[in-house]
């Protein structure tokens, strides 16, 4: 099991200090703060594709073969960048391309969790995924812009490629092999099967959807931290304090939250729902950044509602939609949490950031409870799966 984290920690610094080295060559390149922006567009938009089309690749083949194959394939992309004078569309394909693998990796890595590890265990994994996450975040945010002025952006896309290797030979050789599900000819098709049993399922859908409705609209101060922060007349740069508070809250409450029983967990769905949501309503009062900051402290912390969320998904799931269901998850709220930010980021053009952070706290909170209602009441049974047409052994 620690080869899992650890691959996962080694995996994301890399990616999200490549991420940085990759937007400062594009705007050295062009000079065009749109196009270093789309860096980030590109990585989260493929989620939405790679999803709805692929899911089924983390049930239809064992999961250390998915993880390790990912893995490989990442790193082929990003060694691809390096090539002296590629187009900055090719660069941008690529990202894209690299886009695409992930979520695959994120469900096969969820799905084989529910292998590796007893029910019980299963969402303290999936809580140190995110933690281990968002510290990846903070430190390769921190310090890649760094490193690109230290060894500049090459080196540290190299150093990239490296990192997915590392993940790659940790996965193959510290994880037990873990057996493929059944499929058909088709992995679209068996995507799309995986698709109709998540949202017709009554218990499921309200399950899903509350882990992208909630930091839907708890991102929206991420988006709006640098605007946030200029119309307080403070320095554009006291944005990084936002950034990191929320980031710093959610490792928080994923460390906390994790020491309760389960029965406390399902308690505090409510109130941590409530903790991510309601932060934001504050903001019609304007606060000073380190207020702000310690707003989102308490915002980021409430996601871990989660870890009560995720016994209910794995009991309620038939286990050869394990893949896809977290595949779709985990792009789904990748893919909201893109559009939130860019939404947000469209409408700052016209009205005050703290009027639209606070009317997505207000939003927020009366869509959330609602979902959370339905999603904690009844009993966790799955139904049977349907049968994939043409379907063998894994």
């Amino acid at each position: 099991m620690p080869a899992v984290f650890s691959a996962h920690a080694v995996s994301m610094l890399g990616t999200v200090a490549a991420q940085v080295a990759l937007s400062i060559v594009i705007f050295e390149r062009t000079g065009s703060p749109l196009l270093s922006a789309l860096v980030l567009a590109c990585s989260f938009l493929p989620y939405a594709v790679g999803g709805l089309l692929l899911s089924s690749i983390a049930d239809r083949f064992p999961a250390r073969r998915v993880l390790v194959v990912c893995d490989v394939l990442s790193a082929v992309c990003i060694g691809l960048m390096l090539i002296p004078g590629l187009p900055v569309g090719a660069l941008l394909g690529l990202l894209l391309a690299t886009g695409m693998i992930a979520p695959i990796f994120g469900g096969a890595r969820s799905a084989s969790l529910a292998h590796l590890l007893p029910a019980e265990l299963f969402p303290a994994g999936r809580s140190l995924l995110r933690a281990i996450s968002q510290v990846s975040v903070l430190i390769g945010f921190a310090l890649g812009a760094v490193a690109v002025a230290a060894v500049g952006a090459s080196w540290l896309l190299a150093a990239d490629v490296g990192t997915f290797l590392v993940s790659a030979v940790l996965i193959g050789v510290g994880t037990p092999y873990s057996p493929a599900g059944s499929r058909s000819r088709s992995t679209v098709r068996d995507s799309a099967s995986g698709l109709r049993y998540l949202f017709a399922h009554p218990r499921l859908r309200p399950l899903i959807l509350l882990t992208w409705a909630a930091p839907a609209f708890s991102a929206v101060p991420d988006g709006l931290a640098v605007a946030y922060t200029a119309q307080t007349g403070a320095a554009v740069t006291a944005a990084g304090a936002l950034f990191t508070g929320y980031a710093a809250g959610t490792v928080l409450g994923e460390l906390v939250v994790a020491r309760f029983t389960p029965s406390v967990r399902r308690r505090l769905v409510v109130p941590l729902l409530l903790a991510s949501q309601l932060p934001a309503i504050a903001f019609l009062a304007k606060p000073s950044v380190p207020t702000a900051a310690l707003l989102l402290v308490v915002s980021g912390a409430g996601h871990a509602f989660n870890q009560a969320i995720d016994p209910i998904i794995l009991a309620t799931a038939d286990p050869s939609y394990r893949g896809r269901l977290f595949t779709v998850q985990t792009s789904g709220l990748m893919a909201i949490q893109g559009l939130s930010i860019a939404a947000a980021g469209a409408i700052g053009a016209h009205i005050a950031p703290n009027l639209i952070i606070a009317a997505a706290g207000a939003c927020g909170t009366a869509l959330t409870l609602p979902l959370a209602h339905r999603a904690l009441r009844g009993p966790a049974v799955a139904p049977p799966a349907p049968a994939l047409s043409g379907s063998s052994a894994g």
